[in-house]
């Protein structure tokens, strides 16, 4: 179960100067996207954005910097794979900061996520996430995909730019739940990367939009 509101605002959480600039973005998108998202969710997923951006000073966790297109190069990006998330446990392989797993732990309280990465600065930055959003339905794992085990499988395993899709599926198949799904985000359309995948696997892809971002950018699903 996630926080509730009196549990998150008694945290010390980190204002910043962007703080309203990100909420107006954020909001905007969002209803963009057509995603329906509370008050509270909305404060999480900001506050996420300030404790990123304090230890991304020191830790160098994203390659984004500038604060301005961190709404929709993280948050939204993050959450344009949201509706095609199934099933209850989802696995993102080689979160770094915690995306996409941390903002999409926020809009969905319900589900189980577990964020996997073998760098240990960024596996402590999404620990402190977890504590500050007091996000009770997210666990972090550092260890090597290859060497993860769960007793149970995921239903959902997501990627945003982590390897090849040969890699990712070889990887993390002994993870993945019966009829279960990998879900990948890439840019431009990985063609190529889809020809070298053994034609057993039944592979589609979605284009996703992300209001902010010009970029192409996909989803791609693969069971």
């Amino acid at each position: 179960m996630a926080a509730t509101e009196s549990e998150f605002s008694s945290t010390n959480r980190i204002a910043t100067d962007y703080d309203a600039s990100w909420q107006k973005q954020l909001d905007a998108g969002l209803r963009i996207m057509g995603l329906r998202s509370s008050s509270f969710q909305q404060q999480q997923l900001v506050a996420y954005l300030g404790l990123l951006l304090k230890w991304n000073a020191a830790y160098n966790l994203t390659a984004i910097r500038e604060p301005m297109h961190m709404v929709s190069r993280q948050l939204l990006d993050s959450l344009s794979i949201l509706t095609l998330i199934r099933g209850r446990r989802v696995l993102d392989i080689g979160t770094g900061a915690g995306l996409p797993g941390v903002p999409l732990a926020v809009m969905l309280p319900g589900l189980e996520f577990t964020l996997l990465d073998t760098n240990s600065k960024k596996t402590r930055f999404v620990n402190q996430a977890k504590l500050e959003l007091g996000l009770d339905n997210l666990t972090v794992v550092q260890q090597r995909v290859e060497e993860f085990r769960s007793e149970a499988g995921f239903d959902t395993i997501t990627s945003r730019a982590f390897a090849s899709l040969a890699d990712m599926l070889q990887g993390s198949r002994h993870l993945l739940a019966e009829h279960g799904q990998w879900l990948a985000m890439k840019g431009q359309f990985p063609g190529q990367e889809i020809a070298a995948l053994d034609t057993s696997y039944d592979v589609r892809s979605e284009l996703l939009a992300v209001p902010g971002e010009t970029g192409v950018r996909h989803a791609i699903i693969i069971q």
